[in-house]
């Protein structure tokens, strides 16, 4: 009965000091009169050396448009906020490590609130007032249970994003701040109650003598005692004595002992569901009759701290949270936009995600619908077709083809529906042309160091806008690949001999080619094959060769030379080229510094006058004759004796008759 009767005075002196109206103020460590406060770590009576503040400004300049990852919030962060320095048509997002999307996920942007995730509580604002330059906000009092990443969905310009978090520092004690204190369970040592019933007052007021609660402080137990235990009733204690607890000294005798403070009912709930909180409401009553009488009469340091009570703890209904549209997804025209519909329930007042089914009993919210920003501009053809780009042959052809908007701004194109663009080029056919022969210039290097060589070019028949005449084919003159070519003689010289590469062993891509590689002595006329070491201080030629048919390059390719227009007194002659790729196509890949003349000067001499007067020309264009190689008919030799005379004097044999 001594503990019993000790217990329960400590649990008078504990409630009285904590309810003492206009006494000296409580420190966080829970003791009156106490001076400590919590530091910006979470530690009461801390200096601010057991965390560390990480702060900083993400300002990465974002060009794609998406999720970007901003900062990652560790475990066990507190004091959490992250901030857009000003307003944007950006949205910050949430996820955790696991993939869970907390915060603006899947595309989707939820309505500002509370959410939770990570162990905590995140509050999300977004400033809606036409007139507000704040940007969005998390906001959350940690500590995390699990790594987190903010993201920024990026839209247009990033305007900067402040972030800041508390965590522990290595040397940092765990926070001492108060928990929530549940009837029954001691903090520091001390053992709180949320009062007791009439009833336990008056067998306590029978078995107690007369105390004042102003006159003896707490009494601190040991760590022991320390430890979360239940309140018994005071015939419920066994007889064992703890050696550290003292009876308290005898107190003055109670204002009344006729009236008590009594429960009569609770005040109502906070909420209807979802778990509010209510408190119980004291009155003074008579102790015999249980008659309310005035609280005057009552010592009202005597009268119990009403403590929080949970009541309507049952789930709140399951309802739709609807969020905000996203923007269109089209600039002009008809467009869709989404919105993320999610089912949530409020419990302890937090609004949580719940499985859809819950709310099967409500109608989904539509997540899609069409948009339509502005009518979308028009495509207008401004010009008619320009000619051929080709007078012969098939070449191209284009008109011009404008976006015009509504008002008849020229616009961009992307403000026009691309899939009806009007085609602005086309292909267009000029009837078949002339071939003719086109070279490149012969290779510089001879193909020996010393003796004969050749050097090479490449020949190919293409067609010929150059002439009219209709010719069909390049005919059987193709000119020479090949030209001979001398180094000078060759005195004994002993050297690699490499032989001519064999085919590329595929027709495309990367293969592989091989020659004979052989050391040799040269002589003026002959070849001595010697052993291959007489030429091992020589670097030896490679046998085996990567080789790529294709693609190789674009390269120049020119005719033969025309005719001189003047047969004397300077006339010119003409000649087409070309740039063509490896599939001898037409390619505009080549360098322009490089490309071969297309036109020059010839025959600078004087003339000379005519032998025979009977010899002479009967038409201007006697010169396109001899071109045609039409020298060979009578009528042509005779019509343009003295132009076909004249190649037939250069050229022995170009006369017959036919």
């Amino acid at each position: 009965m001594f503990v019993s009767y000790l217990i329960l005075t400590l649990l008078h002196v504990q409630t009285a000091v904590l309810a003492r109206p206009g006494g000296e103020s409580i420190g966080c460590d829970d003791y009156l009169g106490s001076d400590k406060v919590v530091d910006k770590c979470g530690v009461c009576g801390g200096d601010n050396t057991g965390c560390q503040v990480v702060s900083g400004v993400f300002k990465h300049a974002l060009t794609s448009l998406g999720y970007h990852r901003v900062v990652e919030i560790p475990q066990g962060a507190t004091k959490i906020n992250i901030t857009e320095m000003y307003k944007s048509n950006n949205y910050l997002a949430l996820r955790s490590r696991s993939g869970r999307s907390i915060i603006n996920g899947n595309w989707a942007i939820d309505r500002p609130g509370k959410y939770e995730g990570g162990g905590t509580m995140f509050t999300y604002k977004r400033p809606n007032e036409i007139s507000s330059t704040a940007g969005e906000s998390f906001l959350a009092e940690g500590p995390t249970n699990e790594i987190l990443d903010v993201y920024m969905i990026h839209q247009q310009p990033n305007p900067g994003v402040h972030y800041e978090y508390v965590i522990m520092g290595t040397n940092a004690i765990s926070p001492q701040v108060p928990p929530h204190r549940r009837p029954g369970e001691p903090f520091n040592g001390q053992l709180v109650t949320e009062g007791r019933s009439a009833e336990e007052g008056e067998e306590k007021e029978r078995n107690e003598e007369k105390e004042d609660l102003h006159g003896a402080a707490p009494e601190i137990f040991t760590s022991e005692a320390a430890q979360p235990f239940p309140v018994r009733h005071p015939d419920r204690f066994s007889s064992h004595h703890p050696d550290n607890l003292v009876p308290p000294a005898p107190q003055p005798p109670r204002r009344s002992r006729d009236h008590n403070w009594k429960q009569l009912g609770t005040t109502e709930c906070s909420t209807t569901c979802g778990k509010g909180s209510q408190y119980p409401i004291f009155r003074c009553v008579h102790r015999s009759t249980h008659e309310e009488v005035p609280e005057s009469y009552c010592d009202s340091s005597m009268k119990p701290t009403p403590e929080e009570e949970p009541c309507n703890i049952f789930p709140c209904p399951a309802f739709w949270d609807i969020g905000e549209w996203s923007e269109c997804s089209k600039t002009c025209g008809l467009g869709m936009q989404h919105r993320q519909v999610l089912c949530r329930q409020v419990y302890a007042n937090r609004s949580l995600t719940v499985q859809p089914y819950r709310c099967q009993h409500l109608e989904k919210p539509e997540t899609t619908s069409t948009c339509q920003l502005k009518i979308c501009s028009e495509w207008q053809i401004r010009t008619d077709w320009t000619s051929c780009s080709v007078p012969c042959g098939v070449g191209q052809r284009t008109r011009d083809v404008k976006c015009v908007s509504n008002i008849g701004d020229v616009v961009d194109d992307e403000e026009c529906n691309m899939r009806l663009r009007p085609n602005d080029i086309e292909n267009c056919d000029m009837g078949p042309c002339a071939k003719s022969w086109f070279l490149t210039e012969w290779s510089e290097r001879c193909s020996a160091e010393c003796g004969v060589g050749v050097r090479t070019r490449s020949v190919v028949c293409m067609t010929n806008h150059v002439s009219s005449l209709p010719l069909e084919g390049c005919g059987n003159n193709r000119p020479a690949e090949a030209t001979p070519c001398d180094n000078g003689p060759c005195t004994g010289k002993v050297e690699w001999f490499a032989g001519s590469w064999s085919q590329c062993s595929i027709e495309c891509g990367s293969g592989t080619q091989q020659r004979e590689v052989i050391c040799v002595r040269k002589n003026a006329d002959t070849f001595e094959v010697l052993d291959p070491y007489e030429c091992s201080f020589l670097e030896r030629p490679p046998s085996q060769q990567s080789c790529h048919l294709k693609p190789c390059g674009a390269k120049w390719f020119n005719t033969e030379w025309s005719m001189c227009s003047k047969s004397c007194q300077g006339g010119f002659r003409v000649r087409e080229v070309r740039c063509l790729s490896d599939d001898m196509t037409l390619s505009n890949l080549c360098d322009p510094q490089l490309k071969p003349e297309e036109k020059e000067s010839c025959n600078p001499q004087d003339c000379v006058p005519e032998v025979d007067e009977n010899c002479k020309d009967r038409y201007y264009n006697c010169n396109v004759v001899v071109q045609a190689r039409l020298c060979v008919y009578n009528y042509y030799k005779t019509a343009c004796c003295a132009s076909c005379t004249r190649v037939a004097n250069r050229q022995p044999g170009f006369l017959g008759s036919r």
